[in-house]
């Protein structure tokens, strides 16, 4: 392993953390003895459900077993999608439906996915939260000159259905988006965004409490039992009851809810951050200051920070959690194929978050034949996917929603032996990139 990419001061943990404190800046609340709603989970969508709870009146209570937003919510890169993450999940109904449906499906899956770009910006003007949100657009680099006609192929719809404001860019004028020549060209989507995801998610703790929601960390959720019209909730730090419980934990689900574990497949994303670099050149690297992503199935997801001073590097350096030393010296050497003129820059920060994918690549929100409320499967989305399903779900639990999410109510599969361990997932990273590899040695 090559130890001088690591500065020498070093931190395993989420280069975003550096504007807030992790789980040590508030005072834990009281448990109360009831609660209209129980959420459990305080990443993205549980505080956007319970903000809508209380702009309605009623009174939710989130617990996390971690400090609030300990998750992925503050973790990921901080890009916001408008709409174009659901690309695979389209796969699905090929074959299926008639023209005319299949043009009705597509107006409805890309229609809702793109209301999380817009809920977000109003939720942000509306409740005052300082995050450094900017609609900055993305650029998506082709791996291939075959992922270029895919994509092409693919904007009309966007542009269509999702009001992505898409474009294609030949390779010949890529550098107006990124200096380096690693890709054949790519895609321009104008409606997507880029957010700070700690300052968002404290943002939120805020507007949260002001409308009433009593929010709990380092609080376990455990058993959960019917009693009469409501449940019993047994925590941590002892029983409440409530109306309705929520499950809002994606990537983090676990054995207190198997029918939901068993429907997920938990992903390790991992990222780098660089230390401050030349503004000059950081301004060079990405001259419209949009967010980046390729089409390889071994995604890299990357930007500049907040301030503009340094790369933060994302990607599937591996499917599972790996330690820092692992994943940074992967994620560099990516980072150093599509920019060798980073070479010498060193890494100040190595983390690593859980996404949830489903199996047919949609996201899910519903309730189970127990219950239980959930939003879920961000598939890679979900800043954006999951604060709009979590605020629908608020509205839903009131009686407000004038029209559910087409993802309402969708079958939320599984596969027969699955219990919610990926024991596979190293298989499937392999199997990528020797796709990957192929693709690239073919074009």
């Amino acid at each position: 392993m090559d130890t001088s990419i690591f500065h020498p001061e070093f931190k395993a943990r989420p280069f975003w953390w550096e504007a807030i404190d992790m789980g040590g800046d508030d005072p834990p609340a009281e448990l109360p003895a009831k609660a209209d709603i129980v959420i459990v989970g305080g990443g993205l969508t549980g505080l956007n459900c319970a903000i809508e709870l209380g702009r309605g009146g009623a009174h939710a209570v989130v617990l996390d077993a971690e400090p609030l937003g300990y998750g992925a919510s503050t973790r990921n890169g901080g890009g916001v999608s408008g709409g174009n993450n659901v690309g695979k999940g389209l796969s699905g109904a090929k074959g299926r439906q008639s023209p005319e449906e299949m043009r009705d499906w597509l107006r409805a899956i890309m229609g809702d996915a793109s209301e999380g770009l817009a809920h977000i910006e109003a939720l942000v003007q509306r409740e005052g939260i300082n995050c450094h949100y900017e609609r900055t657009g993305r650029f998506v680099g082709a791996w291939t000159p075959k992922h270029y006609d895919g994509m092409a192929a693919k904007i009309d719809a966007l542009n269509e259905f999702a009001d992505a404001d898409a474009s294609m860019l030949p390779r010949e004028r890529q550098r107006e988006e990124i200096a380096s020549d690693y890709y054949y060209g790519g895609m321009v989507v104008n409606r997507t965004g880029k957010i700070h995801p700690a300052l968002y998610h404290r943002g939120l703790m805020q507007a949260a409490r002001r409308h009433g929601a009593t929010l709990l960390g380092r609080t376990k959720a455990g058993a959960l039992t019917r009693v009469g019209e409501g449940w019993r909730v047994e925590t941590s730090r002892g029983p409440i009851l409530a109306r309705e419980v929520v499950i809002a934990t994606n990537g983090y689900t676990g054995s207190l809810t198997p029918d939901l574990r068993r429907r997920l497949i938990p992903v390790a994303s991992h990222i780098i951050a660089t230390e401050e670099i030349d503004p000059e050149l950081a301004r060079s690297l990405i001259p419209k200051a949009r967010t980046l992503a390729d089409s390889r199935r071994i995604l890299c997801y990357y930007r500049l920070s907040h301030d503009n001073r340094r790369v933060v590097f994302g990607g599937r350096a591996r499917f599972t959690q790996v330690t820092p030393e692992v994943s940074a010296p992967i994620l560099h050497e990516m980072m150093l194929a599509r920019w060798p003129q980073l070479k010498g820059t060193r890494i100040t920060h190595a983390w690593t978050g859980n996404v949830a994918f489903a199996f047919d690549y949609l996201p899910h929100m519903g309730v189970t034949p127990k219950g239980l409320h959930y939003a879920m499967a961000c598939n890679g989305a979900g800043v954006a996917m999951l604060s709009y399903l979590g605020a629908e779900l608020g509205k839903k639990l009131l009686g407000k929603s004038n029209r559910m999410p087409v993802f309402d109510g969708r079958d939320f599969p599984t596969r027969p032996l699955y219990t919610g361990h990926p024991w596979m997932l190293p298989m499937v990273g392999n199997w990528y990139r020797f796709r990957d590899w192929l693709d690239r040695r073919a074009a």
